[in-house]
């Protein structure tokens, strides 16, 4: 390849006549360390351009990056094969390659600095830049063959801050992690419409934890109020390992919603969740208002992923729903969740009574939290007492809310029938409920405090218990797999992958859930 071809920025920095110098040093031996330690010999002169040298060896790296493939499918979470290390002994490099304007006065200075130099795995971009500690340390990790759990002893870390390092340096690109083992069956699932391989293929498993029966409030739409046992922390921690497994040999980073009742009344809650963060999961915490006191508990091992809190409406609505000053609870918790730099989200659960309300109190929560959900009502336990709104009106609720959504950044989209909206509108669809449309038994499972594991928290829906089977035996038996299947009237749909409709309310309103489509749906 022509010398000018392979260094073009370093080409337009110096004269014809000195290029012409460098290219006879170049046809003499191409080999790259002897050609560059030849150019900063005292033989050859760049004023004002010292790093030269430097300058060539990192445009040969980018060349070498461009000639190999970034595509792989290793077996264990692998370096890229296009990546480069490099260690040059002048600092800010990369800013010739990354910026257009390759002429300006960059403030190149002397000085050690690594630079990584890699093809994106998905989209084949090519990226340069100085390496971080974290991502040395990683590459060390790899390199070395180090275990995370070893790294995170010898360190003093949790296991979960060595993993989210990993899982950053997998996001960037430098590491490329296998296939998830987590997948959709695309028998079952046709891609119809919906082709992007993000809504077959889950990255994380939800286990939403409730770790109680216990709870400060009585709620009027409550699916259980039943009194099941709590585990003990000693069959807790056998169940954090169990997922531990499951999730290694699925390939999946495991994720824990810990809800209840009320979680922190479990009386082992702090020690759970500890054993939780040092197994590496991440978390996150459905339930009620506490104190400072426990926030900070919680924070000290480690911040969940965000809080969520429930609000069912305005406030007169809210505190007939959720019991007398709850709405003013919830609003001064926000606050303090904010104070404390966690990130929160508030949902709501949608009964024909609070319909209008919802818009409204989406306004009103503009600056005190970070997103705003709903879902539709299962009337199972106590939600059996309220109404679910008339189909046709719920259909146009949901093209306000859409509209809305557009204005207020608050308005996060849950319900799977959005889809069809988006859909009919042409523009890009969402993953639905949790990432993949209904979603029980795919990458989320429920486990109750006594130990059964269910597809959905919001109606009966039993798979297994965790005290008699493994996850990996629940995961794979029939009744996860039928969960899995969801109805058969959606086989069809050119949007099933992001959709299904909702099971729960389905259950709810004495339909055959794996036979019937959710009669709220409108796809025609």
């Amino acid at each position: 390849m022509d010398i000018t071809q392979l260094f073009p920025v370093s080409h337009g920095l110096v004269t014809e006549k000195t290029w012409e110098t460098i290219k006879k040093i170049w046809n003499k031996d191409p080999e790259i360390d002897r050609f560059c330690n030849n150019l900063s010999t005292e033989k050859f002169s760049f004023p004002g351009l010292e790093f030269l040298p430097d300058l060539i060896r990192l445009e040969w790296a980018v060349d070498q990056a461009r000639r190999i493939s970034s595509e792989c499918s290793p077996e264990r979470i692998s370096l890229n094969p296009s990546l480069q290390v490099l260690i040059l002994s002048w600092k800010n490099l990369p800013l010739f390659i990354k910026k257009k304007d390759r002429t300006a006065p960059y403030p190149i200075e002397a000085g050690p600095e690594w630079v990584l130099i890699w093809l994106e795995p998905a989209s084949h971009k090519l990226q340069v830049e100085a390496g971080s500690n974290e991502d040395l340390l990683v590459l060390k990790m790899l390199a070395e063959d180090l275990d995370i759990e070893e790294v995170a002893r010898s360190g003093g870390l949790p296991i979960a801050s060595v993993e989210n390092m990993v899982d950053r340096a997998v996001k960037k690109g430098i590491l490329i992690r296998p296939p998830s083992e987590i997948r959709r069956e695309s028998l079952t699932f046709p891609r119809g419409e919906v082709t992007h391989e993000s809504f077959f293929s889950a990255e994380v498993f939800t286990l939403q934890w409730h770790l109680t029966q216990l709870c400060d409030l009585h709620c009027r739409h409550c699916y259980d109020r039943s009194s099941k046992a709590a585990l003990s922390l000693k069959q807790a921690q056998k169940i954090l390992d169990d997922l531990k497994a499951f999730c290694r040999a699925r390939k999946v980073k495991g994720h824990i919603s810990f809800t209840g009742g009320n979680p922190f009344l479990h009386p082992d809650f702090f020690q759970i969740y500890q054993a939780a963060v040092e197994q590496g999961f991440s978390t996150a915490i459905l339930g009620n208002p506490v104190s400072r006191k426990a926030l900070e508990k919680i924070t000290a091992l480690e911040k969940p992923g965000f809080f969520q809190v429930s609000l069912e409406g305005l406030p007169e609505h809210n505190d007939y729903i959720r019991g007398t000053g709850h709405f003013d609870r919830t609003l001064a918790f926000l606050s303090l969740l904010k104070q404390l730099g966690i990130y929160s989200m508030v949902m709501l659960t949608l009964t024909r009574d609070n319909l209008p309300q919802v818009l409204p109190l989406a306004e009103l929560l503009r600056g005190k939290t970070e997103a705003f959900f709903f879902n539709r009502l299962s009337r199972v336990g106590e939600g059996a007492n309220l109404l679910l709104p008339d189909p046709e009106e719920y259909q146009r609720f949901l093209e306000a809310y859409l509209k809305a959504s557009r204005e207020n950044p608050l308005l996060g989209l849950k319900d799977n029938l959005f889809n069809i909206l988006l859909y009919r509108k042409g523009e890009e669809i969402f993953g639905g409920c949790a990432g993949y449309g209904c979603s029980g038994a795919f990458n989320f499972l429920t486990l109750l405090p006594d130990g059964e594991v269910h597809a959905c928290r919001k109606f009966p829906s039993p798979v297994g218990h965790s005290l008699h089977q493994s996850f990996e035996e629940i995961y794979q038996s029939e009744e996860a797999q039928r969960y899995r299947a969801g109805s058969q009237a959606c086989s069809s749909c050119p949007i099933r992958p992001v959709c299904g409709g909702c099971l729960a309310v389905s259950f709810s309103l004495g339909l055959n859930i794996f036979e019937e489509r959710d009669p709220f749906c409108f796809f025609r």
